[in-house]
């Protein structure tokens, strides 16, 4: 396939792409120097955030990336001073490392769509990206190095309510020595708990938690978090669109297929900080 020589910072990820295939028919492919999930021209318009805007990100050029990180002690660990007082005073230290692995997002084009280049790009631009932030959510919520596997991440039950519940997993963060800085929850949730509380919404905003909805996490659940301190996004920012042939099971039947394609690892340097909390009443399942 032949890559795209268009000037990436005049045009649109839809618009290159589209390009592209005026160019070079169905041999189009587009790489990009940028990580195009950032590029959806939603963001411009609205507040609504995506995952990877709690954490850090670092660009990397490696296959894999070093990092740093700090667990809970190992049972049976003892006798350290002012670990009452400070609970990261019983932190232990470790050195890991990450591969970076690809998220990929798929559409399918409607064959008379090929022909209006203008239209072909916007659909590019708002469902194919749309959908790669989407499958990010997804890894970075769900996939196998996402917070959900993270060893070390803890659970807490839920309070007398959704709202105390909320804010009781904020004040668990700080007793681990950080500052909550992200919210992670289903949008039934936001909308049933926080939206009818202006008022939490606003402290919220004032102490500068940042809140993410997306349907990665399941109604009855919330991930709280240092994210900025207690994570990093290692990044190759580098994309590319083509044309392809999806997974099986992608869709429901054959037809053109466009890919988009990042390459991103998360590290969790702070498991400690990081809390899965329940809002459910207590005894009842969420």
């Amino acid at each position: 396939m032949q890559p795209s020589s268009i000037d990436e910072q005049a045009l649109s990820p839809g618009q290159q792409f589209a390009a592209a295939f005026a160019a070079h028919g169905m041999a189009a492919r587009v790489d990009f120097p940028v990580t195009i999930t950032e590029q959806f021209p939603g963001f411009s318009r609205r507040p609504r955030i995506a995952m990877r805007s709690l954490f850090k990100v670092k660009k990397t050029t490696d296959a894999a990336a070093s990092y740093w990180f700090e667990t809970h002690p190992t049972r049976g660990a003892s006798g350290v001073r002012d670990e009452q007082l400070r609970s990261e005073a019983g932190f232990e230290f470790h050195f890991g490392s990450v591969a970076l692995s690809p998220i990929t997002a798929w559409v399918q084009v409607p064959p008379p769509l090929l022909d209006h280049r203008d239209a072909l790009a916007s659909f590019l631009d708002f469902r194919l990206l749309v959908r790669l932030g989407t499958a990010e959510n997804q890894g970075l919520a769900l996939g196998r190095g996402g917070l959900f596997a993270a060893p070390g991440i803890r659970r807490l039950p839920p309070g007398p309510d959704a709202v105390t519940s909320l804010l009781s997993a904020c004040n668990q963060v700080e007793q681990m020595g950080g500052s909550a800085d992200g919210i992670v929850m289903n949008t039934t949730d936001y909308y049933r708990y926080l939206v009818p509380r202006a008022d939490i919404l606003a402290h919220l905003a004032t102490l500068g938690i940042r809140i993410v909805r997306t349907r990665m996490v399941s109604a009855g659940t919330i991930i709280v978090g240092d994210f900025f301190a207690g994570a990093t996004i290692f990044d190759s920012g580098r994309s590319c669109m083509a044309f392809g042939q999806p997974p099986e099971g992608t869709f429901a039947r054959e037809g053109i297929a466009v890919r988009a394609e990042i390459q991103t690892a998360l590290a969790i340097h702070l498991p400690t900080h990081f809390f899965v909390a329940s809002l459910g009443e207590p005894g009842t399942p969420s």
